[in-house]
């Protein structure tokens, strides 16, 4: 009798939580595999604001295969998804939990709270304070600031790809850096302060703390920082879109997401073909979902979806 109560329990709890996971599975499949099952229909045709479904079936790969400007727009991708996350998401949002965490916690709760203004100010405003910044006038912010030191003003608008690529990498990473700031934080606050006090008591300086303690308790979460950052940077192009569009010049600062937006619903580059849009769209899922597997199988993800294993 005991037995078969603890598998008549057991089932019943099997089809409780198969409940609880249906309200999220219809959600997952309306909003993500409808999409994305639609994407590649329509990547597969030759539509634009008509809606006719004229099919041309690989015809719109064929067609970014011989795009003059494809290898351009997936430099720039690599270009501003590699320098982004090292230096600002990963890097910078490293670097400040670990100084916020070994300065007076009052001083350093308030500068984490300063960085995350960035990410709470609505897009568009934080864009244009930027604009404002970046303005070519030396009475602007930035070109103040070098005049000040003695330097020349800047035209950072202009056509001039490594400062065009400097506000850009800047614009995003400021946002982007707050995300690992958060994450790296929390994992510093969890590692047991016997940890640290064993460390100073053997003569360990902050560095060597850092180094030798924090740094190798924190594997994990860079890790996932990492992954989860460059899968968010791969879609990424709403600050370009308001702050360059693009540009200046032809595709200067363009990225794939924001080529395939324009291809698909602006004027910029003959717009309005949304099926060679959508094609766009859907070899960057095929990116994301290659990056995905290669994050898995060389972080070794999976061990952090392994149950502890708790000793009798």
């Amino acid at each position: 009798m005991p037995t078969l109560g603890f598998r008549y329990n057991t089932s019943r709890r099997k089809s409780y939580l198969a409940a609880f996971l249906v309200p999220s599975l219809a959600v997952i499949f309306m909003f993500f595999l409808v999409p994305v099952l639609l994407t590649l229909l329509i990547s597969l045709t030759k539509m634009r604001f008509s809606f006719r479904w004229e099919w041309v079936y690989l015809g719109n790969y064929v067609k970014m295969m011989h795009d003059r400007w494809t290898p351009k727009i997936l430099s720039n991708t690599l270009l501003y998804v590699f320098s982004t996350l090292t230096l600002f998401n990963v890097g910078t949002g490293l670097l400040i939990s670990i100084i916020t965490n070994h300065i007076n916690e009052k001083v350093g709760a308030a500068f984490r709270a300063i960085w995350l203004l960035p990410r709470i100010t609505p897009s568009t405003v934080y864009a244009l304070m930027w604009l404002w910044a970046i303005r070519e006038e030396p009475s602007a912010l930035f070109n103040w600031i070098l005049t000040s030191l003695g330097f020349e003003p800047i035209k950072w608008l202009w056509y001039n790809p490594p400062i065009n690529w400097l506000v850009i990498i800047a614009v995003n990473g400021f946002v982007g850096a707050s995300f690992g700031m958060i994450i790296f934080t929390a994992a510093l606050k969890s590692i047991p302060e016997d940890y640290i006090r064993a460390a100073k008591v053997d003569g360990a300086s902050t560095w060597q703390v850092v180094r030798h303690v924090e740094l190798p308790l924190m594997k994990w979460p860079i890790m996932f920082v990492t992954a989860y950052q460059t899968l968010s940077l791969l879609t990424s192009y709403e600050y370009i879109l308001l702050v360059t569009d693009g540009g200046p010049g032809l595709y200067t600062t363009e990225v794939w997401a924001l080529y395939s937006y324009h291809r698909a619903f602006s004027q910029y580059a003959g717009g309005g073909e949304l099926g060679y849009g959508a094609a766009l769209s859907t070899i960057l899922v095929i990116i994301g979902l290659i990056m995905s597997v290669i994050y898995w199988k060389v972080f070794r993800l999976e061990e952090l979806m392994v149950e502890p294993k708790i000793e009798d």
